[in-house]
C-alpha cells in the first residue's frame, strides 16, 4: 500500500511509511502538519485543490493519484467542509481506540480532543442531522453518533426566534440598565451580572407573550462604552440619563 504513493515524489515518500496510521485517522490533515520535515498539510491541501479542476484541464489531478490517494481514504478530498472531515477523523480514532466503547450522547460538550471541539462537534451533528449530506449519515452511523430528536427539536425552536436587531439590542440593554439603576441607585455594574427583564415575544401566527430573559448588563455596558464612537447622540444621550459618565 505505502508503494502507491511512491508515484508523488518527496511527499509521497514521506508519507508512505504511515500509511497505515493513516487509514485509521484518514487525510485531512490540518495545513500546518508535517512528517518528517516535510508539509505533508500544505501538499494534501494542494491535491484537493487540484482535484476540483475538471479532468483533462490544466493543473488537474491526474487519475492515478486520485485513485492512490481514494484507496488510503476515500473521503480525502469530501464535497463537504475539510475541518468536517478532520473533527470526524479524530471521532474515529478516538472510537476505534476505545473499540466503540464510547457514549456520544454523555460526551461532555466541553471536551476537546486532538486540538478538535469533539464535544461541540458531536453534538452539532447529532442536532443537524437532517442537513448533513447521507455519506456524513452513514460515517457518523457507522460509529455509532446519531440524531437527538431532543436537540433537533432545541435547535429547531432557536432558529425559530426572531432576530433581534442592533437596535432592539440597545432597547433591552438600556432598559436591563434602568432598573439596575433604579434598584442599586448606581450604574457600577459587575462585569458578569446579568439582569432579569421582562420582554414580549411573538410567538407562532403572531400571539404575543412575556418571558424573562437575563440580559449580560455588565458585559452590554463595556461593548457600549468600547462602540461609543459608533453610537448615536440620541442613543448617548439616553445612556446619560441614566448616569453613565463617559456617554
Amino acid at each position: 500500500m505505502g508503494n502507491s504513493l511512491f508515484g508523488f515524489g518527496d511527499a509521497g515518500r514521506a508519507a508512505a511509511p504511515h500509511t497505515t496510521a493513516t487509514r485509521r485517522s484518514g487525510l485531512a490533515a490540518p495545513a500546518r502538519a508535517s512528517v518528517g520535515g516535510y508539509a505533508i498539510g500544505t501538499w494534501l491541501a494542494e491535491l484537493r485543490a487540484a482535484a476540483q479542476v475538471p479532468v483533462g484541464e490544466p493543473g488537474g489531478l491526474a487519475p492515478e493519484r486520485r485513485r492512490a490517494l481514494e484507496e488510503i481514504d476515500p473521503f480525502w478530498c469530501p464535497t463537504w467542509p475539510i475541518t468536517w472531515q478532520r473533527a470526524y477523523s479524530v471521532a474515529r480514532m478516538w472510537w476505534l481506540e476505545l473499540d466503540g466503547q464510547v457514549d456520544w450522547a454523555q460526551l461532555p460538550a466541553e471536551t476537546v480532543l486532538e486540538g478538535e471541539q469533539l464535544g461541540r462537534w458531536v453534538v452539532a451533528q447529532r442536532a443537524g442531522w437532517s442537513g448533513l449530506e447521507p455519506d456524513q449519515q452513514d460515517l457518523l452511523a457507522a460509529i455509532g453518533i446519531e440524531e437527538d430528536p431532543g436537540l433537533v427539536a432545541a435547535k429547531a425552536g432557536a432558529e425559530a426566534k426572531p432576530k433581534v436587531s442592533r437596535a432592539d439590542r440597545f432597547a433591552q440593554g438600556l432598559a436591563a440598565l434602568a432598573r439596575f439603576v433604579e434598584r442599586e441607585g448606581h450604574v457600577r455594574v459587575p462585569r458578569p451580572h446579568k439582569e432579569p427583564l421582562e420582554v414580549t415575544v411573538a410567538g407562532p401566527g403572531g400571539a404575543e407573550s412575556t418571558e424573562v430573559v437575563h440580559v449580560g448588563l455588565g458585559a452590554w455596558l463595556n461593548n457600549q462604552k468600547a462602540r461609543r464612537a459608533k453610537l448615536t447622540p440620541g442613543q448617548l444621550a439616553q445612556l446619560a440619563e441614566h448616569g453613565v459618565e463617559w456617554a
